[in-house]
Order: structure tokens, then C-alpha cells, then sequence
């Protein structure tokens, strides 16, 4: 008992407990709070910049582009699955924000569809250049781009070469272009 005959409980590590200890939960809910309603913010916003008639949704072809305008990388299988998830059954073909909000929140809070780390990217150039030389020719990018399991379109790599190809020698040293893009 405190000396004002209040009975006080301590925690774990002989603390009371008391305001000191629930001021720092109300902190914590709030920036979660916060940290909820910026990202609904910042979805939010990303989808009225293709809602071009007002009325909150948007095309489903529009999906991609808004969720890598959100800092998102989806592939095009994890892109259908989502317009699966969110695309309004009475007007086939668009997608309302109130659909699209709450799995979009849930996808970016559980960190789904980030971009890929240096390393992870250093890792990927490393089994291509499998003799070790710190380089791969353009040739064999290009082949390796065309043939994965989501090929890219000759655009999408026209515009990776353009960055990622040294004039000098007409090779991608890849450790120099990972360290462009990743500061871009």
C-alpha cells in the first residue's frame, strides 16, 4: 500500500503501475492510429488520381499502376488475384475504394509486394553471371528478361538498358547499377 492508503500493483520488474505506463500505450495506439489513417491517406489519394469520373473506382486495368505508384511490386498473377479480391460484381471491369482500401491496407501492413532488396538483387545478378566476372553482357539480360516466368515487354527493357548498360563497354555491371537504381 502507498502512503496516501492507495493499494498499488507492480509489473514484472517491480514498477507500479500506473499513468506513466498507460500514457505510453495511449502513444503507441496513436501513432498506430496515425500510421493507419496515412496509409489510407496515401491509397487513397493513389486511387483518385485514376478515378477520372469522380465517383470512387477506377478501371481494374488501372490496379497495377496504383499499387506501384504506392511503392508496391506485384506481379501480374499477384495484380489478378487481388482484381479477383476487389473488383465490383455489378459493374464487371472497375474497382470501388471501398473495396479496394481495406485489402490494399491489409497488403501493404502485412509488407506484401515490396521491392526487392540490394541484396536480393545482387543475389538474382550472381547466378546469372556465373562465371564471376562482377558483369553481364546485354545480350544476355535481355534473353534472361524475355524468358523468366513474367517476361518483360521489349519497352520495360529498353528502359532498364538505358540505365543499366555502361556506353563505354556495352555490359551491365550490375554491383554500379544496383547502387543507381536503389539511390534513384
Amino acid at each position: 500500500m502507498a502512503a496516501n492508503g492507495r493499494r498499488v500493483s507492480y509489473g514484472d520488474k517491480g514498477n507500479p503501475r500506473g499513468v506513466q505506463n498507460g500514457k505510453k500505450r495511449t502513444r503507441e495506439a496513436c501513432k498506430i492510429e496515425s500510421y493507419n489513417q496515412d496509409i489510407e491517406k496515401r491509397i487513397t489519394e493513389a486511387f483518385e488520381v485514376f478515378d477520372h469520373a469522380g465517383n470512387k473506382t477506377v478501371d481494374v486495368r488501372e490496379i497495377g499502376t496504383i499499387l506501384r505508384s504506392l511503392g508496391c511490386v506485384p506481379s501480374e498473377a499477384e495484380i489478378q488475384e487481388l482484381i479477383v479480391n476487389v473488383e465490383d460484381q455489378e459493374n464487371a471491369g472497375s474497382v470501388h475504394l471501398d473495396r479496394f482500401l481495406p485489402y490494399v491496407k491489409g497488403i501493404i501492413n502485412e509488407y506484401k509486394l515490396q521491392p526487392a532488396t540490394a541484396e536480393d538483387l545482387l543475389k538474382a545478378f550472381h547466378t546469372l553471371d556465373q562465371e564471376g566476372l562482377g558483369y553481364i553482357t546485354k545480350e544476355y539480360m535481355t534473353k534472361a528478361l524475355m524468358e523468366g516466368r513474367e517476361p518483360f515487354t521489349q519497352e520495360e527493357i529498353d528502359e532498364m538498358m538505358d540505365v543499366a548498360v555502361d556506353p563505354r563497354t556495352g555490359t551491365i555491371n550490375y554491383e554500379m547499377y544496383i547502387n543507381q537504381i536503389m539511390i534513384d
